[in-house]
């Protein structure tokens, strides 16, 4: 097996084990990014010279004191280019950020280097993390796109330049990129990873998520972010996790429910045919969930919240470097501008409502089964494909 083929767990099993080096792994990683790069265009920043010596760093320490093993010790991340980083550029997918260099890193930043793991660059997000793509292609088909917001870091770890990398989710910025891509996508429960450091679109949704090549590397990653309130203070408080719980659930029955949601219509004829049979291929069949009617309104109220809190953080930019954002990005700056403090707030009360019905009617099951996108990844770069199927559970956190 090649290098770049080993998931963050078989990596750190075979640095641990001595049979691979940090820095074997880091070149092998920086080989696979000069040979696809030029065609993906997955990363916005990359320190070569930075996270070579950081490799050797964390060779020597080990060889020193092997007993010093941390977390994801040698483990190259790849970073969404709204994270702030300390030693590298933070220019958020615009031109009006270029060469913006942050004091501090952002607290997951903070978090992945206290686990050992080597920042391998910052991946290409498109701008200011909305809608308008970024250089970025799918590594599967260049034709096609790899999906949004955080398209860089689902075509790095798709591609095999990294095994991990970190994105974040306003509305399906890290499920639909992850489809598209055909990696692990990982977004857990709002409130659930600190924020701090992160440019903030719409704080109500804003959620930071994970990308892997499987289940199990995105249960290390997050057991790493997912850190409780009193020590980063933007998040839930949360009680350790236990991985070994992830690798055991594997050989259980799940309680599993389907569900097609509002939008189900939207969804090609390939996909509903494609996800009812496998959802009646399972034993037991998966029990169907029709989920409230008010959750019909869900694509409504999280436009309106998310146009509102977006045009509010975004205001500056608006107002002195308009000429440098795209019509895209213009228009829904405009749209939430026009949206009444009345209307803000029947949307919060809305969202708050279909959180309590979601989670009551899923109160009973393992895991639910459901559509991340439309249909394959559309082709063209020009847009980022819909968010759609991802919007009620974006909203619902």
């Amino acid at each position: 097996m090649k290098r770049v083929e080993f998931t963050a767990r078989e990596a750190l099993n075979e640095i641990v084990h001595g049979r691979l080096s940090s820095e074997e792994l880091i070149s092998d990683c920086l080989r696979q990014v000069d040979k696809l790069e030029e065609e993906i265009g997955a990363w916005a920043f990359i320190d070569r010279t930075k996270v070579i010596d950081q490799a050797r760093k964390a060779d020597t320490r080990r060889k020193i004191d092997n007993s010093s093993i941390l977390p994801l010790d040698g483990i190259p991340v790849g970073i969404k280019d709204i994270f702030d980083t300390n030693d590298m550029p933070t220019e958020n997918g615009t031109t009006i950020h270029a060469g913006r260099c942050p004091k501090d890193d952002a607290a997951i930043v903070r978090l992945l280097r206290e686990a050992g793991a080597l920042i391998m660059g910052k991946t290409v997000t498109a701008e200011l993390a909305v809608y308008t793509p970024g250089k970025t292609k799918n590594p599967h088909d260049l034709t096609r796109t790899p999906g949004g917001s955080s398209s860089g870091s689902a075509a790095a770890v798709a591609a095999r330049m990294v095994p991990l990398a970190v994105g974040t989710q306003t509305n399906g910025s890290v499920i639909r990129p992850a489809s598209f891509c055909g990696v692990v996508g990982f977004k857990p429960t709002f409130g659930t990873i600190p924020r701090a450091g992160v440019l903030r679109q719409a704080p109500s949704l804003d959620q930071v998520g994970v990308f892997s090549r499987n289940v199990l590397d995105s249960a290390l990653l997050a057991s790493i972010l997912m850190k409780p309130e009193e020590i980063y203070g933007d998040t839930l408080p949360l009680p350790e996790i236990d991985i070994s719980l992830v690798e055991k659930s594997f050989s259980t029955n799940p309680n599993l429910g389907f569900v097609r949601t509002a939008v189900w219509s939207e969804a090609s004829t390939i996909t509903q045919k494609s996800y009812l049979d496998f959802v009646n291929g399972q034993r037991p069949v998966p029990t169907e969930i029709e989920l409230p009617s008010i959750c019909d309104q869900a694509v409504s109220c999280h436009r309106t919240i998310m146009l509102c809190e977006m045009a509010h953080h975004y205001n500056s930019i608006y107002t002195d470097n308009r000429e440098e954002i795209s019509p895209m990005l213009l228009g829904m700056l405009d749209e939430g501008r026009r949206v009444s403090l009345s209307e803000y707030l029947d949307a919060k009360n809305l969202l708050t409502e279909v959180s309590g019905v979601v989670d009551n009617a899923l109160k009973d099951f393992d895991a639910v089964i459901t559509p991340a996108t439309p249909a394959e990844a559309p082709e063209g770069i020009a847009s980022t494909g819909s968010p759609v199927f991802c919007t009620v559970w974006s909203l619902t956190g």
